[in-house]
């Protein structure tokens, strides 16, 4: 195994040095990741690492350092950490107003709800508006923490980085073995693991984009779900998806998004073929 040379051990006052010069310079991805997490993280069940995942994708399509990302530019982290950080706002939408968790997190915050005698939804913000700016007063705490703990954090994983690959890489396929093993306590869960981490290792050899897979994998049974429950209300009508003006511009959007890939490699072979 080729052994990459470590970055050098830095101090932690030096860690942020340059940081405000990169937001300034990234501004639009600044914007673009905390709408999109902010967005994303209201989606129930998506959470903020699919927001991390189509910020960064939406970041490399318009960046003109795309080809560059994966190397550590600090173009390609500005977008998906701040999509990461806005998706837990974003979550509490759905958390607070309707009482359906939009991740991990905000399940747990419903659960304490409950424990407390209160069920989330739109009368909670006139029953008990005092509880309710008490958990976003805690949230906004909980972000100004990040910066002292975040950076104690990094100053201990710089460590963790200049471990050999050697020893490194074994240790985290033994931690996805364990983790694999414990969610759903089978030996499939582990060899489906394994597989999938091949096709991934494939994927990114000959240059296919693991973002897409992954949202695939996560959002699809989500997807498929919806869609059949939808269809049983409307009694397997498909019309019923596009009889409303909002519905009908939202499906026409979702199909001008799946073809416009297909319609700019025709124009582009095209425009090439007249050149020549």
């Amino acid at each position: 195994m080729r052994e990459i040379k470590p970055p050098p051990i830095q101090a932690i006052g030096s860690l942020l040095s340059g940081v405000s010069s990169v937001l300034m310079r990234q501004k639009r991805d600044v914007a673009q990741g905390a709408a999109v997490g902010v967005v994303i993280g209201a989606i129930p069940g998506a959470g903020a690492d699919i927001a991390a995942y189509i910020s960064y994708a939406i970041s490399k399509r318009f960046s003109k350092n795309g080809d560059k990302y994966g190397s550590g530019i600090p173009d390609a982290l500005v977008a998906p950490t701040t999509s990461n950080n806005a998706a837990v706002g974003g979550a509490l939408i759905p958390a607070t107003v309707f009482g359906i968790p939009g991740d991990s997190l905000t399940a747990i915050i419903i659960g304490v709800f409950f424990l407390k005698g209160l069920n989330p939804g739109p009368m909670v913000f006139i029953e008990n508006a005092l509880l309710i700016n008490t958990v976003f007063m805690a949230f906004l705490l909980a972000n100004l923490m990040m910066v002292p703990l975040g950076l104690l954090a990094i100053s201990a994983f710089q460590r963790v980085i200049r471990v050999r690959r050697s020893l490194l890489m074994p240790t985290i396929l033994a931690f996805c073995i364990l983790g694999s093993f414990a969610v759903e306590n089978t030996h499939i869960a582990i060899v489906t693991m394994l597989a999938l981490g091949l096709v991934a290792f494939a994927m990114e050899k000959f240059g296919y984009p693991l973002a897409p897979a992954i949202l695939g994998l996560v959002l699809g049974p989500m997807l498929e779900e919806t869609f059949l429950n939808s269809l049983i209300r409307a009694r397997g009508n498909p019309l019923a998806f596009v009889e409303r003006p909002l519905s009908m511009w939202l499906a026409a959007l979702t199909l001008a998004i799946c073809l416009a890939p297909l319609v700019l490699f025709s124009w582009r072979k095209l425009r090439s073929l007249r050149a020549e």
